[in-house]
This record gives structure tokens, C-alpha cells and sequence, in this order.
């Protein structure tokens, strides 16, 4: 799947999407972007730039959501604009498909919302790529139907990201053979390791989270030869706006990849086996 000057594959040099959670204001954005676009050049990362502009499925209603629709893809037309980076967001209505189409590359749908038809149809009709989320309640073989409807829909450049699975009460546990499971319905896999972190409404009001295990976790979706990585980072993860237990703080964000791109071109020289 190609993106600019670069291919997204599961045997292809790693895709990284990485920002911010929320967006929180112009200038943050700016800065994580900047950061971002600086480790991911000087490591040879294919990089895509990922924020939200509306984050509709809080746990509470006083929760901060982002700065809208307009103000959002003005942000992010502007990040892609000043650093020549694609950039994906998320969407969680049919009519947001197309003014997102014009702005990003990639168009998420969250992982709760991945069985929404309608939804679904909009986005592909837009013929951006697809990401979608796999929702914390399905297992993997059942992915091929959300495949198989945005591919009826006239769609079928599509990316598939494994978040984990609820486990319990306010637990998320990531199986390593989804990978695998995924990568054969012939779509890039994707592995969003902060969201995978999550504990959620463990605080009650908000997600906690357990960012303390963030490099071990990304190093075992790593070596499923996956197509990337879903990656949020924050200057100061404990006064982020959203999933900050979750995020990486941005001053480590350079050590992080260097060790993930090590694994990443580690595993992809190994030849694979056909066990089956």
C-alpha cells in the first residue's frame, strides 16, 4: 500500500503513527509534530503524523474532547503543510468522512465503532485509507467482516490495528496471535501499543493506564513482522488531556524508536517458515 514516497506492508521497513492523543491546543501540536519529524528522519521511519480532533467516546461527560471539527483539520492541515507528513485522524460520524478525506491521508475509525455500517460505507467512500481499529470485543477472525463490508463499499485500501481485547473489568490484554490472524485477511497489520496500555475507566472518571511497559509491549508486537507501529507521545504525560497514563513522555522518544527500528529490521531479515 503505497503513501507518499513510502509503502505500508507487513514486509516492508516500519510505519510509525505517532503524536498526540487529543489535540490541546496549535502549539503542542506543533512541537510533538516536530519532534516527531525529527527522530523518525535522522532513523529512516516512515512516519505519519496521528491526532484527534474529537475524542467522543470519554468516560465522562466532563472530560475534554478536542477542539472540533473545523479548528482540528485546520491544525492538522497545517502540521502536514510545515513538515511534508500524511497525517490520519479519527472519525465518528458519516458526514465528517469527506472534509477529513481532503485533509488526511489515512482515516481511523475508532474501535467502537468499526461495526457501524454507515459509518464504514462514508469512509470508504471517500477512497482514503482505512484504518481500522479492532474493537476490544471482537476476536480477530472476526475483523474479516469489517474487511469485507468497507471492501463491498468500493474500498479495499485498508489497515487493521490491534488494540487488545477487554479481559475482565477495566483490564486490556493483547494476544501476540492476533497478529498473525489479522495479517492473514492480506491487509497491513498496525499495533497500537498505547491504547493496548489502557486499563479503562480504572480511574473512575478517565482511563489509567501503565505506560511504565510501554517499550516491552511495542518490542512484542514488533516482532510479529507487523507493517508499524500506533504510538502516542506527550511533553508532560500526566497533565495530557486525555490517556496520559498511556503516553510516552516525548523526551524518550528518540531512545524508544531507536531500539523499536532495531527490531523491526532484525525481524524482517529473518526468513519465515511455513509450519502449517
Amino acid at each position: 500500500m503505497k503513501l507518499r514516497n513510502f509503502e505500508i506492508g507487513n514486509n516492508k521497513p516500519l510505519t510509525l503513527m505517532g503524536g498526540m492523543n487529543v489535540l490541546e491546543s496549535r502549539d503542542l501540536a506543533m512541537q510533538v509534530a516536530e519532534d516527531f519529524k525529527k527522530v523518525t528522519d535522522k532513523l529512516n521511519i516512515n512516519y505519519i503524523f496521528k491526532a484527534s480532533f474529537d475524542k467522543a467516546n470519554r468516560s465522562s461527560i466532563t472530560s475534554y474532547r478536542g477542539p472540533g471539527l473545523e479548528e482540528g483539520l485546520n491544525i492538522l492541515k497545517e502540521v502536514s503543510d510545515e513538515f511534508d507528513v500524511p497525517v490520519i485522524t479519527d472519525i465518528h460520524e458519516p458526514d465528517q468522512a469527506e472534509p477529513v478525506s481532503e485533509i488526511c491521508e489515512v482515516i481511523q475509525i475508532p474501535a467502537f465503532l468499526a461495526r457501524q455500517t454507515d459509518l464504514v460505507n462514508a469512509a470508504a467512500n471517500t477512497k482514503s485509507i482505512i484504518q481500522f481499529k479492532k474493537p476490544q470485543f471482537l476476536s480477530a477472525p472476526e475483523m474479516k467482516n469489517v474487511v469485507e463490508k468497507c471492501a463491498a463499499a468500493g474500498n479495499s485500501n485498508i489497515l487493521l490495528c490491534e488494540r487488545g481485547n477487554s479481559y475482565g473489568y477495566n483490564n486490556l490484554v493483547v494476544d501476540t496471535l492476533n497478529f498473525q490472524i489479522l495479517k492473514k485477511l492480506m491487509t497491513p497489520v498496525i499495533f497500537d501499543v498505547t491504547h493496548s496500555l489502557q486499563l479503562p475507566g480504572g480511574l473512575g472518571g478517565s482511563t489509567d493506564g501503565r505506560r511504565e511497559y510501554v517499550l516491552s509491549l511495542a518490542k512484542a508486537g514488533i516482532s510479529q513482522s507487523i507493517a508499524g507501529l500506533f504510538l502516542e507521545a506527550h511533553p508532560n504525560p500526566d497533565e495530557a488531556k486525555c490517556d496520559g497514563p498511556c503516553a510516552l513522555p516525548l523526551s524518550m522518544l528518540e531512545e524508544f524508536l531507536t531500539q523499536i527500528k532495531e527490531l523491526d529490521d532484525f525481524i524482517k531479515q529473518q526468513e519465515n517458515l511455513d509450519i502449517s
